[in-house]
């Protein structure tokens, strides 16, 4: 009995401790305000009195540990968040409701408890149905309206992170896997660089316990000579900073274990072979109007001590990153003839650096946001509020679009332009104007003429190429990365499909009126079925494309009033039915056929094989699209070994991507002979009319590699390329590669 009443002391007297310590951070609270703190506090308290956490804990420790993230990790002293960061469990875990809350502190608190209320449990997307898709659409809609809502969540996570060694196992890595997807890109889009860094570790700590502590481990063993080097690095520094009429701090930082373990991942690279493992910051504290002048002035002062890497160097104080980011980073080869990366910025860059949005209600009076913070702001309510998307959609895009955007472009004026990474032409003409964007057929990136599907690079200078006849395609999904432009094209597409739908209704009256036969009528179901089309719609979208020959439709109709046999209708006494069987009806019903209606968000070409139309194909069943293999790529047999449930039949339709090109890998190897190259390109150019989207070529011992990254249709026009190729002297092989090569890749 004592010892529990020695540990509810103890507990008792760390719950009071915590709440001072929070209430001592907010130095420029009113004292109104300080005793709202205080009621929200004992409100909550007296609300989980006698509840335990997991851990053993009482409940309202979790509050408070929330609060003190706001207000210390955060930065953001503000009574409404504080308020609302103990009071975020009450509404869903005790007796009382929003109207409590409404009455006792006030409509502001109210609301971002409701959001915080409805974004409570798993959000995991991949897992969510239509009616969690929708609920959690609504509350990242109030981003727009009061972004505490997401840093409390943000702050109730990493918490939540931190004592998740109490849960089950199976909860543990949901949850870890959840933090990973979700929270901590979002916490990276909202500048909250440590708290992201900490998601990231825990999650992967949670997630893969072996992989973690064995970098762990490895870090652990080089840290003393890390150290070393960087002591003697700073050392550097400091001697050449002093004396230069500047306030500095220079501190250090080693990269965490999750990034160390991505880069690892990404660049196949072992841990010994990773040499940026820790990076220097200078803070400058700046004189008023300096920032870039004085942020610069140190950067000359290192390159003239230590080399810098080129390359390596990054200004996002001229133009800052979409989270708000600013700071100059270079790459000096240091006394050990080692790089080490280095950040100079001052101390409000650093402030906002670590604390993000938070920090920019501290340095903007008005308590508004800077402009690329409201642009992202302005997207995200874009997304989540377009009626044409439904709710699974409208999450997933929000998800794509927690990266920052990074890619910055000018116009032929000199104007710059914001793109999110690897947006495309075709991205950048869609941002300008829907109008542009619906009629490009290139650009000029830099004065060369390019594809519209060029990725642009940071700098590039673009003018579009247009043309009036040009129009939307669902080709352009394939590349297309902004998901307004992507929204735009999927508009026009369904505009266009609209108007051929109603041309080709149009048609149809008018073959068949004189038969008073209407999309009603019971020889309905059999014009389907003979024309094979699966609904009237898709039946008079083929007529108004033309697919259909309209002179067969009075012939069919009258053939069946005439009881006579219609030329291709399968036997009726084999379908065992009493009337006649519907033509062709179910004959493909197990198929996936692959048509240039179909939205290529219901499909992917494998990037391994590369399929075009004419290629035997098969589709794999993933969670949202199916994944299509030519039937002899090595990881489809891998796929039909492993997941034979998974697989289903596919082919392609028809001439049903006949205005549709493909990119075919073509690799020729000959004698290296003058003028090969151009013999090469005019059969391909001139002769096919073929687009080139890349060459790499080789010579080595008088033979020639080259690899060909081609434009076409079908493998009627990849077979008679081939065919062309070699009649040419002095070719030896030609042949289709399935996945990205280099010339004498088999060789290195």
């Amino acid at each position: 009995m004592k010892v529990t009443q020695n540990t509810d002391q103890a507990y008792e007297a760390k719950i009071d401790n915590t709440y001072r310590s929070i209430v001592r951070k907010m130095k420029n609270t009113s004292r109104a305000d300080k005793a709202r703190i205080r009621r929200a506090f004992e409100y909550a308290r007296a609300a989980h009195s006698g509840v335990k956490r997991k851990s053993g804990e009482p409940y309202i420790l979790h509050p408070l540990a929330v609060a003190k993230i706001v207000v210390s990790e955060m930065g953001l002293e503000d009574p409404v968040a504080v308020m609302s960061a103990f009071l975020h469990d009450v509404v869903e875990d005790t007796e009382f409701e929003l109207s409590d809350i409404k009455r006792e502190f006030g409509v502001k608190v109210m609301e971002i408890i409701d959001g915080l209320t409805k974004i409570s449990g798993s959000v995991i997307i991949d897992e969510m149905n239509s009616a969690q898709a929708e609920n959690f659409r609504k509350v990242l809609l109030t981003i727009s309206n009061d972004v505490r809502v997401v840093l409390i969540k943000l702050a109730d996570r990493l918490h939540n992170m931190r004592t998740l060694g109490s849960m089950k196992a199976e909860k543990m890595l949901k949850i870890a896997s959840e933090t990973l997807y979700i929270y901590a890109p979002l916490s990276h889009r909202l500048g909250l660089y440590e708290i992201k860094t900490e998601l990231e570790n825990l999650s992967f700590q949670f997630s893969q316990p072996n992989i973690y502590e064995k970098i762990e481990k490895q870090l652990e063993v080089s840290k003393e000579e890390a150290q070393a080097n960087i002591d003697r690095f700073t050392k550097g520094i400091k001697k050449a900073l002093s004396g230069q009429n500047l306030r500095f701090k220079v501190k250090h930082r080693f990269k965490s274990i999750y990034s160390i373990y991505r880069k690892m991942e990404r660049k196949n690279l072992p841990f010994d072979e990773i040499y940026d493992k820790y990076a220097v910051r200078i803070i400058l504290e700046a004189r008023e109007g300096k920032e870039k002048s004085d942020c610069w002035n140190v950067y000359s002062i290192l390159s003239d001590i230590y080399t810098p890497n080129p390359k390596r160097l990054r200004d996002w104080i001229t133009v800052p990153k979409d989270n708000g980011y600013e700071s100059l980073h270079t790459t000096l080869l240091g006394p050990d003839r080692k790089w080490v990366e280095v950040q100079i910025r001052t101390e409000r860059m650093d402030d906002v650096a670590e604390k993000g949005i938070a920090a920019h209600w501290k340095y903007k009076e008005d308590g508004t946001y800077d402009e690329f913070l409201s642009e992202w702001i302005a997207q995200i309510r874009e997304i989540l509020e377009n009626p044409q998307l439904d709710a699974l959609e409208a999450v997933k895009e929000f998800r794509e679009n927690l990266q920052p955007n990074d890619v910055f472009v000018f116009t032929p004026k000199g104007e710059m332009m914001r793109l999110p990474a690897q947006s495309t032409v075709l991205d950048f003409a869609y941002k300008i104007h829907t109008d542009i964007g619906e009629s490009t057929i290139g650009a000029k990136v830099n004065n060369r003429v390019v594809a519209m599907d060029y990725i642009l690079k940071p700098g590039d200078h673009v003018e579009v190429l247009t043309s009036k006849k040009q129009k939307p395609s669902a080709e352009w999904l394939r590349f297309i990365k902004t998901p307004k432009a992507k929204d735009q094209i999927k508009h026009a597409l369904r505009k266009e499909r609209r108007e051929k739908v109603e041309q080709g209704r149009h048609l149809f009256y008018w073959k068949a009126r004189q038969y008073d036969i209407d999309e009603n009528h019971p020889y309905m179901k059999e014009i389907l079925a003979y024309f094979k089309k699966a609904t009237v719609e898709d039946f008079f979208y083929a007529i108004g494309s033309h697919k259909i020959d309209t002179k067969k439709i009075p012939e069919f109709i009258n053939l069946k009033k005439e009881g006579k046999t219609i030329p291709g209708e399968p036997d009726v006494e084999e379908k065992g039915t009493e009337t006649g069987a519907i033509i062709g009806e179910n004959a493909e019903a197990d198929m996936f056929i692959l048509s240039k209606e179909k939205d290529f968000d219901q499909y992917v070409l494998s990037k391994c094989c590369k399929p075009i139309p004419g290629d035997d194909i098969l589709g794999f069943e993933n969670e949202n699209t199916i994944d299509i293999h030519r039937t002899s790529c090595e990881e489809a047999i891998s796929l039909m070994s492993s997941f034979g449930s998974r697989i289903i039949k596919a082919k392609w339709e028809a001439d049903g991507q006949s205005d549709v090109s493909f990119l075919v890998g073509i690799k020729v190897v000959g004698l290296d002979k003058q003028g090969m190259l151009n013999d090469l390109i005019r059969i391909i150019s001139l002769r096919m009319k073929l687009n080139i989207r890349k060459v790499t070529i080789e010579s080595r011992d008088k033979l020639f590699e080259g690899v060909f990254s081609v434009y076409m249709h079908n493998t009627e026009e990849l077979n008679q390329l081939i065919s062309r190729i070699e009649t040419l002297p002095h070719v030896y092989t030609v042949s289709r590669i399935d996945a990205d090569s280099q010339p004498f890749a088999m060789n290195e």
